[in-house]
């Protein structure tokens, strides 16, 4: 058992973390309410234009614009979206791990012998779906994650999700599109935590261009009249589809964000709690064994006089 000072002092320090993670899950909280509104408010219409999207590329106009061409997906850029900051529990560690697994089992190593097959066997004879890929990476997390692991970065977007602009994300889809046009690119895809509840995120790995087409399944859609012309149109269309796709996944990954580190804190502010009862029971227990042992040599003291 421990010196009751000792306890006490370490019974200070639990209650100060306490205080800071229960503060912190308040801040999470409150900034949740806020993203979840935004992401509730801006899913529907993302979702509705990307079917509609969708629709327009299972028709056979899929020719009448660079975004709606389908080629070999050899060389592609992998957007992963992570957090800026930390204490938010598995939320960065998901995704990094996910974008991790995709790389081994779907793109060619790039350096000779470094990878195996997802079965743990050599990679030789395996059917990769892309020869090169990148990583573009918004968020320090993974950043600093994928740098330790030497993965072939292109580029870094420090800061997006600490204050979420549209004009930010607008720049990185014109980048993307231009990029795609020139046949720089064959493909993007993006890996994202998708928001579901403050104690639900689901990791989603999506494809962001070329923009794929509806189902096979789905019914047969309209044919489509274009005014003032298709080229103008279906060039903005497209454009603004990248865009609000790519800013609703910056809100999804926000949204989740906040939520985990509600989560977590709130979980951290719960195990301290458990934590300050557990050392104040050995308080307890330290300072009884302690005045005890005063009370006997009190005792002994006095038994040793009247002898």
């Amino acid at each position: 058992m421990g010196n009751p000072q000792d306890i006490r002092r370490r019974i200070g320090s639990v209650k100060g973390t306490q205080q800071l993670t229960h503060a912190m899950e308040l801040v999470a909280a409150s900034r949740l309410m806020h993203a979840q509104e935004r992401i509730e408010a801006q899913r529907p219409y993302a979702l509705k234009l990307r079917e509609m999207i969708a629709a327009l590329a299972s028709t056979g106009e899929r020719h009448l614009h660079p975004l709606l061409r389908k080629r070999p997906l050899k060389n592609i850029d992998v957007l992963v979206l992570t957090s800026d900051r930390g204490l938010c529990g598995g939320f960065n560690t998901n995704i990094c791990r996910t974008a991790e697994r995709y790389f081994r089992d779907n793109v060619r190593p790039w350096r000779e012998g470094d990878r195996t097959a997802g079965d743990g066997k050599r990679a030789e004879g395996h059917g990769y779906r892309h020869d090169v890929a990148d990583l573009l990476l918004i968020g320090k997390k993974g950043r600093d994650y994928f740098r330790r692991r030497d993965y072939p970065v292109r580029k870094e977007y420090p800061d997006v999700l600490i204050t979420p602009r549209f004009e930010r994300v607008q720049a990185i889809g014109d980048e993307l599109i231009a990029q795609y046009t020139a046949r720089e690119l064959d493909g993007v895809l993006m890996i994202y935590n998708e928001f579901k509840s403050a104690t639900q995120q689901d990791v989603i790995v999506e494809q962001l261009l070329p923009i794929e087409a509806a189902p096979e399944d789905t019914p047969a859609g309209l044919a489509y009249s274009y005014e003032p012309n298709r080229e103008t149109l279906l060039d903005n269309m497209l454009t603004l589809h990248v865009h609000i796709q790519l800013w609703r996944v910056v809100l999804e990954s926000l949204a989740s964000e906040m939520g985990a580190r509600m989560t977590a804190m709130s979980s951290a502010t719960s195990n301290a709690g458990e934590l300050i009862k557990s050392l104040t029971l050995s308080y307890n227990r330290a300072r009884q064994e302690t005045i005890t042992n005063e009370l006997m040599e009190v005792i002994g003291g006095a038994e040793a006089l009247r002898e």
